[in-house]
């Protein structure tokens, strides 16, 4: 490997090193904005009563 062929793969190497992180987390964005969300659903009626599974002896 001569001196222009190691320019050119270090010139390679360090395009690849800088757009490959931005590339994989555009990527990974876009596919958790595709996901489908998750609503939590809450209960409109509240209870402070424990009910009687566990019964003191």
């Amino acid at each position: 490997m001569n001196f222009m062929d190691g320019l050119l793969f270090t010139l390679l190497n360090t395009v690849v090193c800088l757009c490959l992180p931005k590339l994989l987390s555009v990527m990974a964005a876009k596919s958790i904005s595709d996901a489908p969300q998750v609503v939590a659903i809450q209960s409109s009626e509240s209870s402070s009563e424990i009910s009687g599974v566990m019964d003191a002896a």
